[in-house]
């Protein structure tokens, strides 16, 4: 899947954690997701906690988190 098509699970909801980028409208932020990889969790562990993540979720936010600090 390419960054683009990624990158378009990524939503904003101003209802949902004040308008904080999410996972595919979810209650999951894409910082949550960055700070449990951040602190060592493992891609198995976010998906087997959260039963409806799936990988690309977690790839989307590893692309966005690297086009965020480009801009």
């Amino acid at each position: 899947m390419d960054e683009t098509r990624l990158l378009e699970r990524i939503t904003v909801d101003p209802r949902i954690f004040g308008g904080k980028p999410i996972i595919r409208g979810r209650r999951l932020a894409v910082e949550h997701v960055l700070g449990m990889l951040a602190a060592g969790d493992t891609e198995e562990s976010l998906l087997a906690g959260y039963p409806w993540l799936e990988p690309e979720d977690i790839r989307a936010c590893l692309v966005y988190a690297q086009r965020v600090s480009l801009a």
